[in-house]
């Protein structure tokens, strides 16, 4: 099962993968004393627990959560210790495939690995004497926010835990780092990347979607990701639009990177052009099959973009970053435009 949280709805309801819950946040991360471009240290990073200053150019940095590693990599940092992957890493090193490109690349040490199944392994964390810990890309409590603190200078995310796009975790993170001209420009490339993704699929521009994570064996509970979740502004980027019906869900559940419906009321979802959903070969053919989900216009036309929840596409897309972008995005927007091909 995916999580909500980040990658799939692990745990309880840290939908994490799929659920890869995960969302973006309007607030733009404060950098003060110059950065990597201008090389001037010390340097202060704004956050939602407040400011971390950072007094030199860290030597020995750690990364916890989702993605946040993506950054310091692409921005030419090789981490000293980062998160084990266990959401759609299909050879199970822990280490999703353009993540082992760029420290392929960079030449660096293979980082320590943290077991993050139960949250951040503080000891493990301390164990690879960090001079700086990048978090903006998580749902870091305030209290885990303090424990990592007394270990290094800690970045958090900048509004809400887990509403952080991959532009706000790249200046946020790239800021702390003292690279905040390089990741100014990374996040630059990167839009131009995307803009001419969504050139080469014109069908998808003004195309409504809905977002989801159901089982369509049990519709119990359906999770639909809402407009600040990252998965789902990352869309936004590609010139699609959530459906009226999502969008008033998100009007519903203000702060949140999903909203749970039961499966009587998933008629919210009707006006969605095409529906996204995690799963794997079967799961179209069991979603038409299932009465309540088969009723929406979009499955009865086969108009369902199904994301392989145990390929790594799933983790490139469900947490974009700077580097599983030009990853994942050719693959991924042409089982968008597939899905578009099917609307009625």
């Amino acid at each position: 099962m995916l999580s909500l949280r980040r990658p799939a709805i692990a745990a309880a309801l840290t939908l994490s993968g799929a659920l890869l819950l995960t969302a973006c946040s309007s607030t733009t991360p404060a950098s003060d004393g110059g950065s990597a471009g201008g090389g001037g240290f010390p340097v202060t990073v704004e956050h939602a627990y407040g400011a971390t200053e950072v007094p030199e150019q860290p030597e020995r940095v750690a990364t916890v959560a989702w993605g946040n590693q993506d950054v310091a990599l692409a921005l030419g940092v090789v981490p000293v210790g980062m998160p084990f992957v266990t959401y759609a890493d299909d050879n199970g090193d822990g280490i999703l495939p353009w993540v082992q490109d760029a420290l392929d690349e960079l030449g660096g040490e293979t980082p320590e690995l943290f077991d993050e199944v139960d949250g951040i392994n503080f000891e493990q964390v301390a164990d690879t004497a960090p001079d700086l810990i990048l978090g903006a890309n998580s749902g870091l409590t305030e209290e885990e926010y303090q424990t990592l603190t007394e270990i290094a200078p800690t970045v958090s995310f900048p509004g809400e835990p887990w509403l952080v796009d991959w532009r706000e975790s790249t200046t946020l993170n790239g800021a702390a780092l003292g690279l905040a001209d390089e990741a100014d420009e990374l996040v630059a490339d990167t839009e131009q990347l995307i803009a001419d993704a969504a050139a080469a699929h014109p069908e998808l521009q003004g195309t409504t979607f809905a977002y989801l994570w159901v089982d369509p064996g049990d519709t119990s509970s359906v999770y639909v990701y809402l407009p600040e979740d990252a998965r789902v502004s990352f869309l936004a980027d590609l010139g699609m639009e959530p459906s009226a019906g999502v969008q008033q869900l998100a009007a519903e559940n203000e702060g949140q990177f999903f909203a749970t419906l039961t499966a009587e009321n998933l008629d919210v979802l009707a006006d969605a052009d095409i529906i996204l959903n995690y799963g794997g070969e079967d799961t179209l053919a069991a979603m038409q099959a299932e009465p309540l989900l088969g009723a929406l216009p979009a499955v009865q036309a086969g108009a369902v973009a199904i994301v392989t929840e145990s390929d790594a596409l799933a983790a490139a897309m469900t947490t974009p970053t700077v580097l599983s972008i030009p990853w994942g995005i050719d693959e991924y927007t042409q089982i968008l435009a597939d899905a578009a091909a099917k609307v009625q």
